[in-house]
């Protein structure tokens, strides 16, 4: 496999089609190899517009759906992320080229080492992992500027909104099956948020994830 080419057809077949035309995102895609990232059996699909299976179950979400959420997010040199559900690392890895630090928290100590080992073979020196649970945030060491949840949510905790700064971001996949929407949610002022749709998916709900109240007759 000519592995350059393979990442130029990702970006310019999936990813740049799904209307992600940041010049920094796109570039960045080049910048950080997402092979290093994929478990060596999968190496070969590493640019496939699929999710990849990681241990524990868990998978790594499709290229394009981590590079619109990348740049929907807006990231500035200054911010603080905190990213639920570490994954491989690769999304910590994009956040973290493009944001001051990356906290990224994951609940399964097998993903929480994989993640800080790729970060470091690749030389991510501003991301930290953290093992534990973080479907209702990370309370201590909030407020961030941006909070991106890798999972699915059947609804936005409480948690996540009041551990946000003002002017801060919320990526996260929102709803239940058959479609879930990708939303971004910025906080406007102490009491009020702004949500915006941006795409409709299908992503696996996050371990332990907050659901709605259940009516009872």
């Amino acid at each position: 496999m000519n592995i350059e080419q393979a990442r130029f057809n990702m970006i310019e077949q999936q990813i740049r089609p799904w209307e992600v035309l940041d010049q920094d995102v796109l570039n960045l895609l080049s910048v950080v190899k997402r092979e290093n990232f994929v478990p060596a059996a999968y190496r070969s699909i590493a640019f496939a517009d699929l999710e990849i299976p990681l241990p524990g179950g868990e998978r790594m979400l499709p290229p394009r759906v981590e590079a619109r959420v990348l740049q929907e997010l807006a990231l500035k040199k200054h911010e603080s992320v905190l990213e639920v559900g570490a994954g491989s690392g690769y999304m910590a890895a994009l956040l973290a080229h493009r944001a001051q630090h990356v906290l990224t928290v994951d609940i399964e100590p097998e993903l929480a080492e994989l993640a800080r080992s790729n970060l470091i073979a690749n030389g991510v020196l501003n991301a930290e992992v953290a093992t534990g649970d973080a479907s209702r945030g990370w309370p201590g060491a909030a407020p961030y500027d941006v909070i991106c949840v890798s999972g699915g949510l059947p609804v936005m905790p409480q948690e996540f909104l009041e551990q946000l700064k003002i002017g801060g971001r919320i990526a996260a996949f929102v709803g239940a099956a058959p479609v879930m929407k990708a939303q971004i949610v910025t906080r406007v002022d102490e009491k009020q948020f702004r949500v915006s749709d941006i795409f409709e998916t299908l992503v696996a709900p996050l371990k332990n994830a907050v659901h709605p109240p259940r009516f009872k007759f």
